[in-house]
């Protein structure tokens, strides 16, 4: 039988050398630790308790929830509701400079609340505010990194698919707690993409705020726009309070999403086919993720994986400070090449444990993870929404990174006082006795 430290070399080795050249998330994980997996017990043994951890990692009803809560979005995404979400935004945002570029920021954190997804936001919100922006002449490389920088604050404010993969990680944390305490984190992450627009407009003039509405047009868009809000009370609302679970809240977005899409006759029936496709093959990306990660699992904990980078790191310092830079650094960068799916199941079973043993609580945890995985998915060189905020804009990659600096700067800033200010994640779900 082959020792650990051969079976974690050739697990991490394996890691990074399949991501390096390029090949799938999924094939990265799984080949090397069924391979390790083989190595650990003889080849029929070995075969048959990976496709067992598969099996049962994908076996698993709240796992149902995250196929749901992305039939809901893909459902909201294609019935209308980035519209209204768009008036309601621009109305908020009122006299504010440059208008048309906050309202991409709040309409981003609005809509993402309603569909889960950054690179949703992304595409749903540039797509129908860069014309705009163009039209108005708006710097369309700012434009464009405005929209990539606030599309993550639906990963914090729910319903988020990221915290539910989290909680399943992290051995059943509070589902409700999570999506409860993302909320100040997701509102602070617009309102310090707002602050940067701001601080950008006012360097120029032209960029005039727009008179604010009459009352009548005010209540007309605000009406237009509450049944969309309403998949937060109805879902969320039911979650929290325990009137459902997190998979039948799911099942009750879906139901919400389509009912509103159908009443507002931006969805046929023929038009269902396509939609159940686009979620089964983005929930099928996730789900086996997932199966493939409990085998790495598996393999990580024959391999005392995650013992030995505590031992390390406890060696090394026994500052708490410390150790939470550490992790954030770890996190941030890993989760550049990584989708946040992946490295909530590869680093939750190693860095929870660490951050326990500090005292710090798995919620709050949770929430940190995240925040520093969103900031991760618009960080160059390799983020996909990154991506998708360049293509919507019709701008050069290049341009809108050199304007996204900015946005990085303020955001990493913010993510250190979610790390070190626990109450920011803690004082919702204590207050509503959800810890």
């Amino acid at each position: 039988m082959i020792d650990p430290g051969t079976i974690s070399a050739i697990l991490v080795g394996g890691l990074v050398l399949l991501l390096a050249v390029g090949a799938p998330v999924s094939i990265s994980i799984g080949l090397p630790s069924a391979l390790c997996m083989l190595l650990i017990v003889d080849f029929d043994r070995g075969a048959i308790t990976a496709a067992q951890q598969m099996i049962g990692g994908a076996d698993s009803f709240a796992l149902l929830a995250i196929p749901f809560f992305i039939l809901a979005g893909v459902i909201m995404n294609n019935g209308g509701i980035a519209e209204r979400l768009i008036n309601l935004a621009r109305v908020l945002v009122g006299r504010t400079p440059a208008p048309l570029v906050q309202t991409n920021v709040i309409a981003n954190a609005i809509f993402g609340t309603v569909s889960g997804s950054a690179v949703a936001s992304a595409a749903a919100i540039g797509s129908t505010m860069s014309p705009m922006q163009r039209k108005a002449g708006y710097d369309r490389a700012f434009s464009a990194a405005a929209n990539v920088a606030s599309a993550p604050a639906g990963m914090l404010i729910p319903p988020s698919n990221t915290l539910i993969v989290y909680s399943l990680a992290a051995g059943g944390t509070s589902v409700g707690a999570l999506f409860i305490a993302g909320y100040i984190p997701g509102i602070l992450w617009a309102l310090a993409c707002a602050a940067v627009v701001f601080v950008y407009a006012r360097r120029h003039p032209e960029l005039k705020g727009e008179p604010w509405p009459k009352l009548s047009v005010l209540l007309t868009t605000l009406w237009r726009a509450v049944p969309s809000l309403g998949l937060i009370i109805v879902a969320i609302g039911g979650i929290v309070v325990g009137f459902f679970t997190p998979t039948e809240g799911s099942a009750v977005a879906v139901i919400y999403a389509l009912l509103l899409s159908f009443l507002y006759r931006t969805i046929k029936v023929q038009d269902l086919p396509r939609i159940l496709y686009d979620a089964c093959r983005t929930s099928a990306i996730v789900i086996f993720l997932i199966a493939v990660s409990t085998i790495m699992a598996y393999v990580m904990t024959y391999a005392r994986l995650p013992q030995l980078i505590a031992e390390s790191l406890f060696g090394w310092t026994d500052s708490k400070v410390v150790v939470l830079l550490i992790m954030m650094l770890v996190l941030l960068l890993i989760g550049i090449p990584l989708d946040p799916t992946p490295a909530i199941l590869i680093f939750t079973p190693i860095f929870l444990p660490i951050a326990v043993s500090y005292g710090i609580d798995p919620v709050h945890f949770g929430i940190m993870m995240v925040f520093n995985l969103s900031i991760a998915v618009i960080s160059p060189p390799s983020a996909p929404v990154l991506f998708v905020g360049a293509q919507v804009a019709k701008v050069r990659l290049e341009a809108v990174i050199a304007k996204l600096v900015p946005f990085l700067i303020v955001l990493i800033v913010l993510l250190f006082i979610v790390v070190f200010v626990p109450q920011l994640s803690l004082w919702l779900p204590g207050l509503m006795g959800l810890l």
